[in-house]
């Protein structure tokens, strides 16, 4: 199989097995406006097998969704043919408005304005800063 490199877009490597279809979705690629490469079950020396993202245009990606989704992928920027940037993305220590706090006594369920804010703790775990429910990963 052949994919084609790209000039000026973001590659997301790394991505856990079977993760890149999800990742896709949650980071609302489908909307994007250029082409977009899915690449699935690739091996790879340091996971055995990968998801692969290609992205071909200068488009932002939402780190915070991909550091909770799954923190170890990494972002490549790409300007003219050359890799200008590579981050591994961890877990972010705060997340705004990428999950939704599923307690229905949470403020948040009654005040349809106010940001669902999450924070990271020491367990390793996202808590709703407003009524300290633990986020479900879905």
């Amino acid at each position: 199989m052949n994919i084609d490199s790209i000039e000026n877009g973001t590659v997301i490597d790394h991505i856990s097995a079977g993760r890149g279809l999800k990742l896709y979705e949650l980071l609302g690629l489908s909307t994007v406006e250029a082409p977009v490469a899915i690449m699935l079950g690739v091996s790879s020396r340091k996971l055995g097998r990968k998801d692969i993202i290609k992205i071909d245009a200068p488009v932002p990606v939402d780190t915070d969704v991909i550091g909770f989704f799954d923190p170890g992928a990494t972002v490549n920027v790409i300007r003219d043919g050359v890799l200008v940037e590579k981050r591994t993305i961890g877990m972010p220590e705060r997340l705004v408005n990428v999950i939704r706090c599923e307690n229905p006594r949470c403020i948040t369920s009654c005040e349809q304005e106010l940001d669902h804010v999450f924070r990271l703790t020491e367990r390793g775990e996202y808590r709703c800063v407003y009524c300290d429910t633990k986020a479900k990963i879905r």
